[in-house]
This record gives C-alpha cells, structure tokens and sequence, in this order.
C-alpha cells in the first residue's frame, strides 16, 4: 500500500523542517542526508522520492529557514529592538532555532550556486527591511548604515559563538548591540 499524496507531502515537509534545524545547528557539511532522514523518521531510501539531490534539499531547508526570518521582522519595528533580540546570549546559545543568515555565513562561500542565490536573495530582503528601520541620520546614507549593521550582528552573533571564554562572548554581544544602537539613534533637528 502506497502513500496518499498529503502523507508524501508531511514526509517532505517533516525533512525539510529537520534539515533547516540541524543545519543552522551544524552547518551545511556537518550532518549527512542518512542522518537528516533518521531523524525525520524515514528510511534512507526514500529521499530520491523526495528530492532530486543533496543541494535541493539544501536549497529547500535554507527556504524554509529563512520562513523563521520573516516571522521575526513581521513582530519587529525598530532597528534597536532587532539589536536588542538579535545580539542575545539566548540567539547565540539556539542556532538551530536562530538567525540562519549568521549560523551559515561561514557555509555560503563554500554553498553550491543554487544555495548562495537563496542566500543573496534573503540578505537583500533583509538589507531591505533593515534599511526601512535605519532612522535618518543628516545625509548619511541609511542603505550604508544598514549594511554596516547587519554585518556587525552576523560577525558578533558568528564570533560570540567561536570564542571559548564566555565571558569574551557575552562582551562581543553586550558592545555590539551597545555600539550599533549608538550608531543609529536619530539625530534631533532643531
């Protein structure tokens, strides 16, 4: 007995949902496809019904990571409270749940073609987004400042997570945040 049509797409669902975790969690070569199909709860074999390749799993997962992305800025309206949930010990602590633009940035430069598109893709829609929150500065150039920032919280949130004194990673999240609030509070005009 076959597998209805809606069973196959709850399978398909469920790996992608499983590959988008634990990718963030241990990067793009850190878990096998076996591996993200046991957890899934399917056997091996069955992955070619659902993808043609490991990198359109990776293309699918990254997708749907990026969904968790677009959640976050529906319920966030200004640059300072996305510092203040982005730069947090609890985001640095639950990559697997977190931000994937900073859990795989040190993947991307090594992602298939497929893989980087979707990545671009969501860095300018959050470039976008951000630069909407970037309050007028003068003449500063909000896009630059927005670019400037968004570097600053994927480095910080990358670098928080590489250092092996927790009281160094606490200090990268507590300056960054601090700084890059600093740096984009509006000027008064009189």
């Amino acid at each position: 007995m076959g597998y209805s049509k809606s069973d196959k797409a709850e399978t398909h669902t469920r790996i992608v949902s499983v590959a988008a975790k634990r990718f963030r969690e241990l990067g793009l070569e850190g878990i096998g496809v076996a591996d993200v199909m046991k957890e899934a709860g399917v056997t091996v074999g069955g992955f070619y019904k659902h993808f043609d390749s490991r990198d359109e799993l990776v293309v699918e997962a990254l997708a749907a990571a990026f969904q968790d992305l677009d959640r976050w800025e529906e319920h966030t309206d200004t640059l300072t409270k996305v510092l203040e949930n982005y730069l947090t010990e609890e985001h640095r602590d639950a990559p697997g749940t977190g931000c994937a633009l900073g859990a795989l940035l040190g993947d991307m430069s090594r992602a298939s073609r497929s893989a980087k598109a979707v990545y671009t893709a969501r860095l300018k829609r959050t470039l976008a987004y951000s630069t909407g929150l970037v309050p007028l500065n003068g003449a500063s150039d909000r896009r630059a400042r927005a670019i400037l920032t968004i570097s600053a919280m994927l480095g910080a949130i990358n670098l928080s997570r590489a250092v092996s004194d927790p009281n160094l990673s606490r200090k990268i999240l507590q300056q960054t945040r601090d700084q890059l609030i600093g740096l984009n509070k509006p000027t008064k005009t009189h």
